[in-house]
């Protein structure tokens, strides 16, 4: 692929991944789960290596009651992936949803009250993190639900 082409992400629970990492494995898969009350539709994009497979990037759109602000979707991704509040430094950009959070190796944004988006990364595509989580856009409102 050359550099000036844009991998699209396809769609994801009415969300559409606008853009993907370059180099990012091209193995995808979907997941549906659900932790504490908040049901996640997941996709991940990862690679075969010599000592098995890396995860390279995932996308989770959350969907749950306790989800009312960005400090409520902040205080359950901490708990979600194990990050210590204290220790936990995240800084803001900018999202056409509104103000979202990130790190070096997530970001995350509130699209409404109940409805979120959690991006991740490893540091290989740190520098992609915020243009490809400013590339998830809302589609329809009902698909997925």
């Amino acid at each position: 692929m050359s550099s000036g082409e844009r991998r699209d992400g396809g769609v994801l629970d009415g969300f559409h991944i606008g853009q993907l990492p370059a180099g990012i494995g091209d193995e995808v898969s979907d997941f549906a789960t659900e932790w504490d009350d908040v049901r996640f539709a997941s996709r991940v994009w990862e690679r075969q290596t010599p000592d098995g497979h890396r995860v390279d990037l995932r996308v989770h759109v959350l969907r749950g009651e306790r989800l009312v602000d960005l400090t409520a979707l902040r205080d359950f991704l901490g708990e979600y992936h194990e990050r210590d509040p204290a220790g936990w430094q995240l800084s803001e950009f900018p999202h056409g949803d509104g103000p979202g959070l990130y790190d070096g190796g997530q970001a995350f944004w509130l699209v409404e009250p109940g409805v979120a988006v959690n991006v991740l990364t490893i540091p290989e595509f740190s520098e992609s993190l915020l243009p490809t989580a400013r590339s998830i856009q809302a589609g329809d409102s009902d698909a997925g639900r």
